[in-house]
């Protein structure tokens, strides 16, 4: 097996969303640090759900993705992205489309875990449903994602070709609701929203490189 490779790339969400899964595929683990703001959509969710003028006024980039899911706001220094490419066929692969996941997210916890989180656990079951969970990625809780206590801290999500999985996973170290719902059009009460889990910045960055040990 050829070990995991972590690389660093810095720029903004929209250029890293639109880099391409390697070909052929080699296990790597990407560390994206984004230099401006942006609300990232699911690959199914509609542009209509979004106060693009007010994103505009903000300075604040949309992007999609290629993976599915509610949508994500992502801030410089407030929150830590990695994309792990799992080549089809290694460890982690399976036919079965959550499995994978839930195997990147066994190993996030164990590596919260050896950072010091508390009260870590993967969510193995199905998906969890909320009202805004269709609009808001971390309002509900899907196959691999890690929670704390009961305030969701990672959320992942997975893009599949036939050689490689790019699983895609974030969290938070400072966290405001109300940055995503008053960019959006259906009226959220951040209020409302299920609460998400943070960490220390210097924890949470070093989640990655405690990351590349577990999976080797």
């Amino acid at each position: 097996m050829t070990p995991y490779r972590l690389v660093r790339r810095r720029s903004t969400a929209g250029e890293f969303h639109a880099r391409a899964i390697p070909e052929p595929p080699m296990p790597e683990l990407w560390v994206h640090e984004i230099t401006a703001p942006a609300l990232v959509l699911g690959s199914t969710q509609r542009n209509d759900i979004v106060d693009l003028a007010a994103c505009r006024r903000a300075g604040i980039d949309v992007v999609r993705r290629r993976s599915g899911g509610g949508a994500v706001m992502l801030v410089p220094d407030q929150v830590v992205w990695v994309d792990l490419i799992l080549p089809a066929g290694g460890p982690g692969w399976a036919d079965d489309v959550h499995a994978p996941m839930v195997w990147f997210g066994e190993h996030l916890a164990a590596s919260f875990v050896a950072a010091g989180v508390d009260g870590v656990a993967t969510h193995r079951g199905a998906m969890v449903n909320t009202e805004w969970s269709r609009l808001v990625c971390f309002d509900g809780l899907g196959p691999g994602e890690v929670t704390s206590g009961d305030a969701k801290l990672v959320g992942i999500s997975q893009r599949r070709t036939r050689h490689a999985a790019r699983l895609q996973a974030c969290w938070y170290s400072t966290h405001d609701p109300s940055r995503l719902t008053e960019l959006l059009l259906p009226e959220v009460d951040p209020a409302s929203l299920h609460p998400v889990a943070t960490v220390p910045p210097a924890l949470a960055a070093a989640v990655p490189a405690l990351l590349l040990d577990a999976i080797g």
